[in-house]
């Protein structure tokens, strides 16, 4: 018999059954795999039975059709085999259908996928260990409940270290005797603007300003979290975080400005997405976690750390295409460890591994965000134990936890012990419950798609002319800092300038003032913070790195520790004007090294004067709003 006989359609006399039949070859491996899979997938629509059982039902078709391809009957006896078989089987899914009809628009798709088929049933005993190799020992359509309780009350405690670790600075930095007053930048954007006041800045604090409302909003923010680690309307508990924390940032300026806060409310944003907006759960009868949700979380994920391999490389710095970055980072680092000393001292060999190590994470590892199960698996560890040493030998307060809550969701509820599932899974699944409008879902997919490729483009420095619309979009949709651009790092920092703020009280003796977590004094062992922020000793590292006049805020900062100001002075490790202020305040910048093993005793640090930061002047000469001492 010819292979044209053989792969020819037929059409049977007599309707076989009720419903299609997916006939396949029972010994195979590899077949047995798919058909779990897509049994799955339709739903009882279709039924499946091994030719070795049924093969005698169908005398039309021949022996060899039914050992070479697989044979596709339907009720009103039209037969399809081969790759139109499997076409036409997952007809009858939803969502393989329409995945399915948008490659069929791709030319010469069919022909390629008959093709491939081919070769595929001419060897499938390989494919069948490929299939294992990947995918692990079943096909069946994993499930994401365990993984999203536990991503969620992930998130919910990332909520709670932010707002509590605001509650203890926020006077400080925002208050009306702190650094920054909230009400004096918001007093200052009401007379330069109209009513669009409250779109170019959204804030509840247009209601009010004052530093007992700053601390209510850290403290609603702190019991919302508590609400969504205990599962307690989880979706609107995520929307309220997202505005107070949206909010905070929108006042707080640089001091909540960094890349952790903008993923924070880009992860919050989206994981509204990831349950259903019930007003009361049913704690025993959940529905799944919803797919686009929970594919726009992991292509977060991939943007955060592919990007932050690219910039690393299209910024033209040679110590990361030199592979040296890592001799400077770890005594260069904003907040360093006392990990990061012993670090230092590594040989370059192991630097320049580990920096060959870490673009491989970043810039390949990701895909396997989108590979099939075992991939994914072991993209999640690699990705997980690059957090955990960068949490290791860094103070990067909550966003080593943030990335790897994203990374869990990786996770299918297999890879957990059958107490957890047991534990966290519900009595039953619901496959019907509320869900988001799709207009609204299909909404923020396509901004998300759309920001996050233009990111994504950027991130390589190329120049696009982007239509103009597309502009004002980005620049609208920015002012919510909910989907951003990341990539930490992306130039190498390779000196250490310290600030020291010091306070006289006649112009010769001077008295600096001791910081709770930057480096200081030279003999004080770096500690650790994270996953709290002190966000005042996180800012004055980038103020080091540029002068007093691109940074006004520090002026602002001295100026109150010339007030004496209590709010401000708790941000502070110790005051050394106990009773009353400083006549005069100055600062200067010191070189920071790390002492090496052969010349560390008692030193952390050792330390070179390198030049007045600011010049030393009394409170009569400023303002605290910053205005410059000269």
């Amino acid at each position: 018999m010819t292979n044209q006989s053989i792969n020819q359609p037929y059409h049977l006399g007599n309707p076989p059954a009720d419903r299609p039949v997916l006939v396949f070859d029972g010994d195979c491996g590899f077949c047995r795999f798919w058909i779990e899979r897509w049994r799955g997938a339709t739903g009882g629509k279709v039924d499946y039975e091994p030719y070795q059982k049924v093969a005698a039902r169908y005398p039309e078709i021949p022996l060899q059709a039914f050992q070479t391809a697989v044979q596709f009957i339907e009720p009103d006896g039209r037969v399809t085999n081969g790759a139109d078989a499997v076409f036409r089987a997952l007809e009858f899914s939803r969502k393989e259908n329409v995945l399915l009809n948008t490659l069929r628009v791709v030319p010469f798709f069919d022909e390629a996928a008959r093709i491939v088929y081919k070769i595929i049933a001419g060897n499938r005993t390989f494919f069948s260990f490929l299939t294992r190799l990947f995918f692990g020992r079943s096909l069946v359509r994993p499930t994401y409940l365990v993984s999203r309780r536990i991503f969620m009350r992930l998130l919910g405690f990332i909520y709670l270290i932010a707002f509590l670790s605001l509650l203890m600075q926020i006077p400080g930095l925002a208050g009306s005797h702190g650094i920054s007053p909230a009400g004096e930048f918001l007093q200052a954007v009401r007379e330069q603007t109209g009513i669009n006041r409250y779109w170019l800045c959204p804030t509840v604090c247009w209601i009010n300003s004052s530093d007992h409302f700053l601390v209510a909003i850290c403290i609603a923010g702190v019991v919302l979290s508590c609400a969504v680690i205990a599962g307690f309307l989880p979706a609107i508990c995520l929307f309220l975080l997202w505005a107070l924390y949206l909010s905070l940032i929108t006042v707080c300026g640089v001091f909540l400005g960094f890349q952790w806060d903008a993923l924070l409310l880009q992860a919050g944003f989206l994981a509204m997405f990831l349950v259903p907006p019930v007003v009361w759960p049913d704690w025993k009868r959940e529905t799944g976690p919803s797919k686009i949700a929970r594919w726009l979380l992991l292509f977060l994920l991939f943007c955060l750390m592919f990007e932050s391999g690219v910039v690393k490389l299209s910024s033209g710095d040679d110590s990361w295409s030199g592979l040296t970055a890592l001799t400077y980072h770890y005594q260069t680092q904003p907040l360093p460890l006392w990990t990061s000393w012993y670090l230092n001292q590594s040989p370059l060999w192991f630097e320049t591994l580990s920096v060959m190590i870490m673009f491989v994470i970043e810039l390949a590892i990701p895909f396997c965000i989108f590979a099939p199960r075992n991939l994914r698996r072991a993209g999640c560890a690699a990705l997980i134990a690059l957090q955990l040493f960068i949490a290791a030998t860094g103070n990067y307060c909550f966003f080593n936890l943030l990335a790897i809550a994203l990374c869990l969701l990786l996770l299918d509820d297999d890879v957990w012990p059958a107490w957890c599932r047991k534990k966290m899974s519900p009595v039953s699944v619901s496959t019907r419950g509320i869900r988001w409008p799709i207009w609204l879902v299909g909404s923020i997919v396509a901004l998300d798609l759309l920001l996050s490729g233009m990111q994504l483009i950027g991130s390589f420095r190329v120049e696009v002319p982007w239509p103009v619309p597309l502009g004002e979009i980005y620049n609208t949709v920015s002012r919510f800092c909910t989907f951003n651009n990341y990539g930490l790092f992306a130039v190498m920092t390779r000196t250490r300038p310290e600030i020291i703020i010091e306070g006289s009280n006649d112009g010769e003796n001077w008295l600096p003032y001791e910081f709770r977590w930057k480096p200081g004094d030279v003999n004080r062992r770096p500690g650790l913070v994270a996953p709290f922020q002190p966000r005042l000793d996180w800012q004055m590292w980038f103020a080091a790195l540029g002068d007093y006049q691109e940074n006004p805020w520090i002026i602002a900062f001295m100026a109150r520790l010339l007030e004496g100001s209590p709010d401000v002075l708790k941000l502070m490790a110790a005051n050394p004007f106990p009773d009353t202020p400083p006549r005069y305040i100055r600062a200067s910048l010191y070189d920071y090294k790390f002492t090496r093993g052969d010349d560390h005793s008692a030193a952390w640090w050792k330390r070179t004067y390198l030049r007045p930061y600011c010049p030393a002047f009394p409170l009569s000469a400023v303002k605290h709003t910053g205005d410059d001492p000269r």
